[in-house]
């Protein structure tokens, strides 16, 4: 229900992930606005550990909580489960595919991305993605299941294929599902089979580019392909990708590589609702957005996170990393008050680079943070320590981020189950709900 005329603010949020959570959180606290928050998912996914579900190390419970759960306490928050279908702009109303709408006095979109195949859309059917929890634990199955079958066949070049993942794409996803996938596989459960040698699969990590991890130094890119060959993982790199088919990798030059479970780590783009804006976008369909992250034409409508392309001043691109979008939310939250109040509103977003970094395995990272560049197990703790604590905007994160620590530690069997997707996600939600009723 839309709040009265003259007396709160509308604000439509749509999209949960780390933009629009930040700003939905930043105005939360303001007693002249009414907040709605609407995604297609019920729950908040701390993305950055995705890749750790689908390798067995996490659990659900571990990264994701009900948005709802989270905003209980703010009365000024509604949050509504939906997917936004068509924006009119001029009359400043949003429809949902539910057939519900919402007129709004400010709209934020931080819809985020979705898989990229670069226009060879026939791919997906034939690979796995790492986008959402469902495909997180689509992985999962896919490999744990072929490692089960591989065990009772008896024919060679069946067992060869049943124990071979693929992974397209050199970049922080990529590097880290091989690594997490090694030790998995070749260490921690390398003594759980009697027919086959787990230590015999092979875990192919496939880049188009000559090195990995393109935006580290070319000192920290060797370390990162040297500690994953030494995990056992086969790196390609100058290796462009011609056709994928039903368990099979065609290459360019001829090479063919069967597999039980391709994974697509290679590319993202925007979502479809950037084009229904009728504004420019980017070669990956994100909006271009003004210097304050507006849109030409509509001061009210911002675009946030992954779902904007923003220009830095040296030319460059605001990375489509969480830290951006917490700091993109904040900023728009920051905005819209100070329009609200009449308040002169700052000209331009500008990000703070916090660095980067990547897990290359269990004890092993590269970080580089405003060049200060550190690589092994400090960069190991480093990364555990950003992970705990920079990117833990919300409360509840602090305690699920400690208990998914414990069970990194302890390599709990518990998360080498596999069972259908929807019986997960509701072992996650009960969890989550569970959990809450705890803390209330």
């Amino acid at each position: 229900m839309n709040p009265e005329p003259h007396t709160k603010k509308h604000i439509v949020i749509i999209g949960a992930g780390f933009g629009g959570m930040a700003c939905a959180f930043r105005l939360a606290r303001l007693s002249n606005v009414a907040v709605t928050l609407v995604d297609k998912r019920n729950h908040h996914l701390f993305q950055p550990l995705l890749y750790q579900v689908a390798t067995s190390t996490l659990t659900a419970p571990d990264i994701a909580r009900s948005v709802r759960s989270i905003f209980k306490t703010h009365q000024n928050v509604d949050v509504r489960f939906d997917e936004a279908k068509r924006i009119h702009r001029h009359s400043k109303r949003v429809e949902f595919s539910s057939g519900y709408s919402l007129e709004y006095d400010y709209l934020v979109l931080a819809t985020g991305v979705r898989t990229s195949f670069f226009g060879n859309d026939h791919w997906q059917k034939h690979t796995l993605q790492l986008k959402s929890l469902s495909e997180a634990f689509e992985i999962r199955k896919s490999v744990l299941k072929n490692l089960e079958l591989a065990d009772q066949s008896s024919h060679e070049e069946e067992r060869n294929k049943l124990a071979t993942v693929v992974i397209v794409g050199g970049g922080p996803t990529g590097v880290e599902l091989a690594g997490a996938f090694s030790d998995l596989i070749k260490r921690t459960m390398r003594n759980s089979f009697r027919n086959f040698d787990a230590r015999t699969q092979r875990i192919v990590l496939l880049e188009g580019m000559p090195d990995l991890l393109t935006p580290f130094s070319e000192e920290q890119r060797l370390y990162a392909k040297r500690h994953l060959e030494g995990l056992g993982v086969e790196v390609k790199t100058n290796s462009f990708v011609e056709d994928i088919q039903p368990e099979e990798v065609h290459l360019q030059g001829g090479e063919v590589i069967h597999s039980g479970a391709i994974i697509w780590a290679a590319g993202v783009e925007g979502m479809n609702i950037a084009k229904k804006l009728d504004v420019p976008v980017s070669r990956a369909n994100k909006v271009l957005v003004n210097p304050n992250l507006t849109i030409p034409g509509s001061p009210e409508l911002y675009v946030i996170g992954d779902a904007a392309a923003i220009n830095q001043e040296d030319g460059s691109s605001v990375p489509g990393v969480a830290p951006a979008a917490v700091q993109g939310g904040e900023f728009v939250a920051d905005h819209i008050r100070k329009s609200i109040l009449g308040h002169p509103v700052p000209e331009k977003f500008n990000y703070a680079d916090k660095g980067k970094m990547a897990v290359i395995g269990k004890g092993a990272a590269i970080v580089d943070i405003k060049g200060r560049r550190v690589e092994g197990w400090f960069g190991w703790l480093i990364w555990l320590f950003v992970h705990l604590i920079f990117l833990v905007d919300f409360r509840s994160k602090l305690a699920v981020l400690i208990n998914w620590f414990w069970s990194y530690v302890q390599n709990s069997p518990g998360s080498r189950v596999f069972t259908s997707t929807s019986s997960e996600i509701s072992v996650a939600e009960k969890a989550s709900s569970e959990r809450d009723h705890e803390s209330s």
